[in-house]
């Protein structure tokens, strides 16, 4: 509904004041009615509960009461042997044991997994910028995007400046969206074509932006993600279907013979007592109480070789359920890869100068965190500046030297973004983008410009995608920054990257951007 009104529409409807934002009385209100903006989840077992819920399997059952009738047997004949009922409890116990530690281990893992919802929001309240706890935000809140934040809420955007975000928790897709708080959307779009709307534990990797939050907890798309995920029940895996089946055949096929030999035994006036402790006998030896415990050591040796290669297996049956898979069909997203971009061939004549410029003309930020440096921002970008911090070319020293002081931002329909930074009295302008669509601003003769173009073709077969840098220098700053008069005339430099994205089972380059 958001995605399809005016932002003067949603401001109306939530009754809040963009430039001000909430008052603390409106604030108090709003969180009794719509409660904390966090994800539930579960009703947490304790560890007795877990324990009890190992026993609810019809085998385990069986040999329950094959132990008890066993230890019966021996006492009502006077033997007061009890090894083989003590064998088969110390079995299940043991079987139940193992499932409650993987399932507390497993647990602890996902709990990690969880934490998506930011800890800190920026919010607008009483005309103060205040940095917050996101599980305080209420609709109508004004928040503030830059990049690097998890989104706190799902919020419709008021003002947005190069706006990308990567959605791949909620969509799949791994490449950023460019978002456009202008666009008024179409009723009843998928959600990765709301680009006026960012979405709850989506994360801004480029530009920054002003948004009020429309939806919080469990009432975002992620919540309603989360709330499917506490209702459904996990169906049994096939292993457990089975086990089942085969419990069932063994007691009814145990209880037939027990009652034809029981039937013999009175046909032939043997004593009944005495029929029905060797029917019961008979019984008790054809249950396989080593069944359980084989497949549960297997099993749990099943999980210990996943962990070793970082997947969380939270129950044992499902080893064998992924065992059982003939066929895995997945699109390639962050979720398989680690999403990561890397600079891996410079085709220049002045290598060092393709990589400062590559560097420069990027919004990335550049942060110093304990002694480590961290960029933040788009894949792309990061590569390129990881590649220059690599090569002695420093994001942030190069702007001291050379201030950005213009921009024209990225556009799909250019395929282009430029910057301009001021040179002692001199101004560099620096455009990176498509290599088709750059050669033809460029100053190149036509020989030069089919073999570069030859050359991003054979790289094209390669699977790597080339980006290509240009530059010209300016003796005074233009009156209009426009792409008519700032991204022509360029001189051309050359770069190229490659997706190293790297499998969960194994460091295998997979299919490149």
């Amino acid at each position: 509904m958001w995605e399809t009104l005016r932002k003067e529409e949603v401001i109306k409807t939530l009754t809040t004041d963009r430039k001000t934002g909430l008052t603390k009385e409106e604030v108090v209100i709003r969180k009794q009615k719509y409660g904390e903006n966090k994800l539930e989840d579960k009703p947490k077992e304790t560890m007795l509960i877990k324990f009890i819920k190992q026993f609810n399997d019809f085998m385990i059952i069986i040999l329950i009461i094959a132990s008890i009738v066993s230890a019966g047997v021996s006492y009502i004949q006077g033997e007061n042997d009890y090894v083989d009922s003590i064998i088969i409890i110390a079995i299940v116990i043991l079987n139940a044991i193992m499932g409650v530690v993987q399932e507390a281990k497993a647990e602890k893992s996902i709990e990690a997994l969880k934490q998506m919802t930011p800890p800190k929001a920026k919010a607008l309240r009483e005309n103060i910028i205040k940095e917050i706890n996101a599980q305080e935000l209420v609709p109508g809140d004004i928040i503030l995007l830059e990049a690097g934040n998890y989104v706190p809420a799902d919020c419709r955007l008021l003002e947005s400046h190069n706006l990308k975000i990567e959605e791949s928790s909620l969509t799949g897709e791994t490449e950023p969206v460019l978002k456009d708080a202008d666009i008024i959307c179409k009723k009843n779009i998928p959600l990765g074509d709301q680009l006026n709307i960012a979405f709850m534990a989506s994360i801004v990797v480029n530009g920054h932006a002003k948004a009020v939050v429309t939806e919080t907890g469990m009432n975002t798309k992620v919540g309603k993600i989360a709330s499917m995920m506490i209702q459904d029940e996990a169906p049994e895996t096939p292993i457990q279907k089975k086990l089942s089946q085969v419990g069932k055949t063994l007691g009814i096929i145990c209880l037939a013979i027990c009652l034809v030999i029981f039937a013999i035994g009175i046909i032939k006036n043997i004593e009944p007592m005495e029929m029905f402790m060797t029917s019961v006998g008979l019984a008790v030896a054809a249950i396989p109480e080593g069944l359980p415990a084989i497949v549960t050591i297997m099993l749990s040796i099943g999980v210990t070789k996943m962990a070793k290669n970082n997947s969380i297996i939270r129950r044992l049956p499902a080893v064998e359920t992924l065992g059982s898979s003939k066929v895995i069909c997945s699109d390639k997203t962050g979720t398989l890869t680690q999403n990561k971009m890397t600079v891996v061939e410079i085709n220049s004549i002045h290598p060092e100068l393709a990589a400062e410029l590559s560097t420069m003309c990027t919004d990335c930020n550049v942060l110093y965190e304990k002694g480590k440096v961290e960029v933040k921002g788009e894949p792309t970008e990061v590569a390129l500046v990881q590649y220059g911090l690599k090569n002695g070319k420093n994001k942030t020293e190069l702007y001291q030297q050379m201030p950005r002081v213009s921009e024209i931002p990225f556009d799909s329909n250019r395929k282009m973004m430029t910057t301009i930074h001021k040179v002692g009295n001199r101004y560099r302008v620096i455009t990176k983008g498509a290599p088709d669509i750059l050669l033809d601003k460029c100053q190149i003769p036509i020989g030069e410009k089919q073999r570069i173009q030859r050359q991003n073709l054979q790289m094209a077969e390669k699977a790597l995608r080339v980006i290509a840098v240009a530059y010209k220098d300016l003796e005074r700053m233009p009156s209009k920054i426009e792409t008519q008069n700032i991204e022509n005339n360029l001189n051309f430099v050359r770069i190229n990257r490659n997706d190293r994205s790297t499998k969960r089972r194994g460091k295998r380059s997979s299919k490149n951007l």
